[in-house]
């Protein structure tokens, strides 16, 4: 197809030698600090876990709003109504279920802590006391970069920023919310420039099954490429090109041990996982966006490689996957190593900013790296 054709040529295009001395993607992939970084996660963690349907959630939003307003990019909120309707356990109702790879190795169980009292800070714990409203109205945020030339053409950066467990919610997604909020941060920079338009979206609800993903397609897919008004060279939603998802980024410690513990630092071996769904109506131009950000991490990441797999799951690029190029940034494989138990911090009060070390956060920093590269590219930026 010619999308793929494309992708692909864009992806040999970030794999090949700049053609002058000074290259704006280094110059943007430049602009990252660990510590910025590191801090954007902290801010985040004064919310708690940031449940939906509570008003730390509703705070966390606002403060997420403000924050992207700051940095220049005009933001918007997508309301739409939830209801409870998964089954329990499932994190995708399961009409939209799809596989996630063969599990081998050692395993260890995994769940949702729903026990306050294993919360052993009790400030965070009276944080996390009040429960979700259920069902009834939600919304989330998001920003624009609107592109120069094709402004009726858009990559969407997201992450969802809602958690639960009675922790902080730090790497499930702190971790992935603040990537999308340093990237809007550095590409909506008065001296930046992007041919295309790049939204930064951070989802809600995803911890109930992808709600707040799904709610965006179904609202404003037959939106896409609209100019309203006529004439007037503005696009409400552009066509997208592609979907690029962030969730959890800080832990590859490897594959629990035969008695179920995990090695306390960072594995030597640690990297970047990019996935795509396999079996998806796009498969072929999801795998072409993938390798643009394989080569994209090759060229610019400092410390952590990346790695492509086929098996993208319960993430909320998910619910874009049969519409449009769609791909999960994360830390592990989700289905065959996260599911396994590779992080034991996963939906746990144990999910909290002090228990990440600085080579954890720069697992997540080399994620960061790896998706500006890439969509800097794509999106045709410069730097003046």
């Amino acid at each position: 197809m010619l999308r793929t054709a494309i992708l692909l040529a864009l992806a040999a295009g970030i794999a090949a030698p700049a053609a002058q001395q000074d290259d704006p993607i280094k110059t943007l992939v430049d602009r990252l600090d660990l510590e910025r970084y590191k801090a954007t996660i902290k801010g985040l963690t004064a919310f708690g876990d940031r449940r939906e349907g509570t008003d730390r959630n509703r705070a966390a939003i606002d403060w997420i709003d403000a924050r992207l307003r700051s940095y220049g990019c005009a933001t918007a909120r997508l309301q739409y109504q939830y209801k409870n309707e998964r089954r329990p356990g499932t994190k995708l109702p399961p009409e939209r279920a799809v596989g996630g790879g063969r599990n081998r190795g050692t395993r260890t169980p995994t769940g949702v802590n729903a026990d306050p009292n294993k919360q052993l800070d009790e400030t965070l714990r009276a944080l996390n006391t009040q429960p979700s409203s259920g069902d009834g109205l939600r919304e989330q945020v998001y920003c624009t970069k609107v592109g120069a030339t094709r402004p009726d053409e858009m990559y969407i950066v997201s992450a969802h920023m809602d958690g639960h467990g009675w922790g902080e919610a730090a790497n499930d997604n702190g971790s992935g919310t603040a990537i999308v909020m340093e990237l809007a941060r550095i590409l909506n920079a008065p001296d930046v420039r992007t041919d295309r338009t790049v939204r930064f979206i951070l989802w809600n609800n995803e911890e109930t099954g992808l709600n707040g993903s799904a709610a965006y397609a179904a609202q404003r897919q037959e939106l896409q490429g609209r100019e309203d008004p006529p004439g007037s060279g503005r696009y409400p939603e552009p066509r997208w090109l592609g979907v690029i998802q962030h969730d959890m980024m800080l832990f590859d410690h490897g594959m629990p041990r035969a008695d179920g513990s995990i090695n306390p630092e960072q594995r030597p071996e640690a990297d970047v996982n990019i996935e795509f769904q396999g079996n998806s109506k796009l498969a072929g131009e999801s795998q072409a966006l993938a390798w643009a950000l394989y080569a994209a991490n090759e060229k610019y990441a400092t410390d952590y490689p990346a790695a492509v797999g086929r098996h993208m799951t319960n993430t909320d690029s998910v619910s874009f996957q049969d519409l449009v190029a769609s791909i999960s940034v994360r830390e592990n494989e989700r289905g065959t190593q996260i599911g396994s138990g590779w992080d034991p911090h996963w939906h746990q009060p144990t999910d909290v900013f002090a228990t990440f070390s600085d080579k954890d956060f720069r697992l997540g920093l080399n994620a960061a790296q790896t998706t500006l590269a890439a969509v800097a590219q794509l999106a045709g930026a410069t730097v003046k």
